[in-house]
């Protein structure tokens, strides 16, 4: 049975056929039209090209019949005769079945019902092939995960190499006679040293791809502690921050300075193996975020007398300029606390 001629296969007025034929001809989803028992009324042209068929070997023929029964797939019986009884609707059913004509193929079904008040139904299905999108998710996965694997190696082999030049520069201080020249030879070997700390923590991301700040600073300081405090000094270093994340550019910001600012109060703020606590503080607001470190320490003007101002604190206040963020320092003999005020970032 053809119902190319004057049959619509929705079963509307006589006329409303060709209506109903130019609308299934031109729906780009390969969509069949099913009557109460399951027989093929009508088939979009995208159904015929996605699964090389035609309307002569396809209309009026039982849908599981269709093409010497690879159509009799057990997961599209299960809707049809089980799923579609209960259910007016269904949407993204996922059918797998290996055609022997075109192979193996991954489809969502969607389906609708359509009851008349002669009792007579219809039934619409979608069938949409999602082979080559599946395809090409797993494959986009499996890129993704070679990427990360080599931004990890390169992330590994970076640091290694900063540590590695900034041993070098230690041992050089150790050789000059020069006062000064070593003082600046330590300087450069801390500022290697904060770069390849922060370089660490910060988990392979792209560019401009957020990072949890929480995890990010108590990793950070972690291994500030374990490299600067280990169990040689009775300092306590500790992190507390709400939730929040940043773009991976501002995380290094944020974990350059604070590297800066830990390393500034362990060096200065306990001379003389003074006991000691410094807590780092990340805070977001609805009108911006502050970064915070404070100890409990002998204050600035000791620290003053140490030579605090230096290369490190024109560091903090470049990245604090990039990230348009104000400083504030207060300081007493009951310690410091250094503060870094920006807008939402």
């Amino acid at each position: 049975m053809n119902t190319r001629g004057g049959i619509d296969p929705l079963g509307d007025s006589k006329d409303g056929h060709i209506l109903t034929r130019a609308i299934i001809d031109t729906i780009r989803e390969p969509l069949i039209v099913l009557d109460g028992n399951l027989r093929i009324l009508a088939a979009s042209r995208s159904f015929y090209a996605k699964f090389n068929l035609s309307a002569e070997t396809t209309e009026g023929k039982m849908f599981y019949d269709l093409r010497g029964g690879e159509w009799n797939i057990p997961a599209l019986r299960d809707l049809l005769e089980k799923v579609i009884p209960e259910k007016t609707t269904v949407e993204g059913y996922q059918v797998s079945h290996n055609f022997p004509s075109i192979g193996e193929r991954l489809m969502l079904v969607n389906a609708r019902q359509i009851r008349y008040e002669t009792g007579e139904k219809r039934l619409l299905l979608s069938i949409i092939d999602i082979t080559e999108q599946r395809k090409l998710e797993s494959e986009k996965e499996k890129l993704m995960g070679q990427k990360d694997l080599l931004l990890k190696e390169m992330s590994h082999r970076i640091a290694n190499s900063l540590q590695l030049i900034a041993s070098i520069l230690m041992l050089k201080a150790k050789t000059v006679d020069s006062a000064e020249s070593r003082a600046h030879l330590e300087d450069a070997h801390e500022r290697i040293m904060s770069i390849a700390t922060v370089q660490r923590q910060l988990h392979p991301t792209g560019i401009d791809e957020d990072i949890e700040v929480s995890p990010y600073l108590s990793s950070l300081c972690q291994s500030l502690a374990r490299s600067m405090i280990g169990g040689r000094k009775p300092i306590t270093l500790k992190v507390k921050s709400g939730p929040g994340a940043v773009i991976s550019n501002t995380a290094v910001s944020l974990g350059l300075m604070t590297t800066e600012l830990v390393i500034n109060s362990l060096k200065h703020a306990f001379p003389n193996g003074r006991e000691g606590n410094v807590l780092v503080r990340y805070d977001v607001t609805d009108s911006g975020w502050t970064l915070s470190v404070e100890d409990d320490g002998v204050g600035k003007s000791a620290e003053n007398k140490q030579g605090t101002s230096g290369l490190g604190t024109s560091i903090i206040h470049a990245l604090a300029n990039q990230l348009h963020a104000v400083i504030r320092t207060e300081s007493s003999d009951q310690g410091m606390r250094v503060s870094i005020t920006g807008s939402v970032l």
